[in-house]
Order: structure tokens, then C-alpha cells, then sequence
């Protein structure tokens, strides 16, 4: 064959090619305009702006034991950068050993959500931020406490003016919640394999997960895991074997949010097992099945299990770069 006529072919199959991939395109587009790629920052709120010394600080927070009361839980002790920034068991074990009620939701992409804990009693993440320091069975630390455990140390006083420069007495449990707040704001975990998929690159996924999104739409699991975190943000009745945890119901009274939790985020879902509100569910074919037989009344066959999973899979993005902080 002469070099024209390679050069022939190498044209025609390229055309073959990029013949195949606009009908797959048209096919998948109505399918592709349910989500949207996550952007690389969250909104940041007016009275919180961003700053590289507020970030550095609130880095050195979350992974300071000092301000608990053993003086060996930080936040990063249950949100574990190496697991997700989450700790992969059932409930979060605290102070002295205590088990909580709840797992641990991963802190990635946290800065999405619409409100923070299951049940979403704080509505962002300056509010999330001192609760559990002041929480009996995680750090059991008081504010006042921790706020003079910080004061010991020079490096503090200079971080802390370095962030909030306008504060004659920066050292203060706002100012701890701000940094802390902004610094999980950059946790987040944009061009995982269907980011790039979204934004044209058609080889991002494979068959199988585009099988898996296609299915994941057309069965209506699109309606509560939607927007670029995949939740509403909402609250849905939920209830597990052998759960007692009545969920919203313990914020707000109303009877009608009994059993309810805000929707997870299905963002690194993959590496963030078990799953649910207690943990009792370790994989992710036990967890798509349960939701899809409670939330949408149908048992998913295994080809569909196998095709939502595959998805999920899909949705594990680039981890933040991140250098532990040399702590005084």
C-alpha cells in the first residue's frame, strides 16, 4: 500500500470516527443536560471572603488536637484525607472512645451543600465548624477552653492577625469558625471522569457508565441527586433496619420530617463507604439497591446494579493537593 493511500485510510477512519462520535453525542445529550460539572470553588459568602492566610489558618485548625479535650482529636482524626475525608466505619468514635449515632459525612465538596450535618441543623459551614468541638462525645472541648489552649502559642497570635488583620483581639471562636469554614471550602474535587465527559471529552467515561447515567436519569434517581454536588440538598424520609435515629425530626419537631435526612452527596461516593446515616451499609451495590427499592419502589436488576455503580465510580474527582501543616 502506498503512503497515499494510508494516508487515505488514516483520513477515512478518523471520519469513521468522529462520524460515531456525533451520533453518540446525540444520543447521550438529552442525558448529559441533567448535570452539571462541579466548579473548582463553591459561592463564597460576603461576610466570609477567601484569603491565603485565612485558608493556612483554618488548615492548622482542623488538624489541631489541641482543641479537645484529650488533646488527640482533631477534625481531620474523623475527616481523614487519606479516606476521603471521611474515616470508613460505621459511627464516628470520639472522646474517650464514645461512638456517635452517625457516620461521618465526607467534608469534600461540603461548600455545595445547602446545609450541613444529616440533619441539616446548620445551614453552612461557619456554623458546622465549632459544633463539633463543643460536642461531648467528639472533642468535648468548651470554646473558652480552646480558645485559650490556642492563645499558648506565639504562632497562633501571628496567624490569626495575619487573617484577620482589622481585629484587635483576633483569637476569637468567629474567627476560628471563618478559618476553619474557609479552609474546607477548598476541598473540593472537580474533573472526575464524568466532569470531562460533561465538558466534551467523550472518552472520559466508559460504555458502562454511560449505561449507568443513562439509567440513573431515566429511573429518577436524577430527581434528589441533581445540581453540581448531585443533592437537592432536601430532606427525605429514610429509615434502616433496626434504626432509631428520627433524623430532622430532632431539629425541627414537625412531625412530618420524622426518619428524614438531607440527600449525600453522591460526589466520591465510591471512596466513601459505608454508607447512609448509621454506617450499616458497606458497599455500594447494597446502598444503590436500598435506595432504590425505598426511595423508588423497584429492585434494580444486576445488569442495572452493575451499570449504576459503574457510575458512581464516575463521580471520584482529583483529591485537593494538600501539605500537612507543621503544627507548634
Amino acid at each position: 500500500m502506498t503512503p497515499r493511500q494510508l494516508h487515505r485510510l488514516g483520513a477515512t477512519a478518523m471520519a469513521l470516527v468522529l462520524s460515531v462520535t456525533a451520533v453518540h453525542a446525540e444520543d447521550i445529550a438529552e442525558y448529559m443536560d441533567f448535570f452539571e460539572p462541579l466548579p473548582f470553588l463553591p459561592p463564597i459568602p460576603a461576610d466570609n471572603t477567601m484569603t491565603p492566610e485565612k485558608i493556612e489558618l483554618g488548615k492548622m485548625l482542623f488538624f489541631e488536637p489541641r482543641i479537645s479535650a484529650s488533646g488527640v482529636i482533631s477534625c481531620a482524626t474523623c475527616h481523614n484525607p487519606a479516606l476521603g475525608w471521611a474515616d470508613r466505619i460505621p459511627r464516628a468514635v470520639g472522646h474517650g472512645g464514645q461512638v456517635g449515632e452517625r457516620n461521618t459525612p465526607t467534608v469534600l465538596n461540603s461548600g455545595f451543600l445547602g446545609a450541613q450535618f444529616w440533619d441539616g441543623r446548620e445551614p453552612d459551614l461557619e456554623g458546622q465548624a465549632l459544633g463539633p468541638i463543643q460536642a461531648d462525645i467528639e472533642m468535648n472541648m468548651t470554646l473558652a477552653e480552646a480558645i485559650e489552649r490556642l492563645k499558648e502559642f506565639e504562632i497562633y497570635h501571628e496567624h490569626f492577625a495575619a487573617a484577620f488583620p482589622d481585629d484587635a483581639d483576633p483569637i476569637n471562636q468567629g474567627n476560628v469558625a471563618l478559618a476553619i469554614a474557609t479552609f474546607e471550602r477548598t476541598l473540593n474535587t472537580p474533573n472526575s471522569p464524568l466532569d470531562r465527559f460533561l465538558q466534551g471529552d467523550v472518552q472520559a467515561m466508559t460504555e458502562p457508565q454511560v449505561a449507568g447515567m443513562k439509567l440513573f436519569v431515566d429511573a429518577g434517581c436524577v430527581a434528589c441527586h441533581n445540581g453540581p454536588a448531585l443533592t437537592d440538598s432536601n430532606y427525605h424520609r429514610f429509615e434502616l433496619p433496626g434504626s432509631k435515629d428520627e433524623g430532622r425530626f430532632l431539629v425541627t419537631g414537625d412531625e412530618a420530617d420524622m426518619f428524614a435526612f438531607r440527600t449525600p452527596t453522591l460526589r466520591n461516593v465510591a471512596v466513601t463507604y459505608p454508607y447512609f446515616n448509621n454506617g450499616s451499609v458497606p458497599d455500594l451495590e447494597g446502598a444503590v439497591q436500598l435506595m432504590g427499592q425505598q426511595m423508588l419502589g423497584q429492585d434494580f436488576s444486576d445488569e442495572e446494579l452493575d451499570s449504576l455503580v459503574a457510575f458512581m465510580h464516575a463521580l471520584t474527582g482529583e483529591m485537593p493537593d494538600l501539605v500537612i501543616p507543621a503544627l507548634p
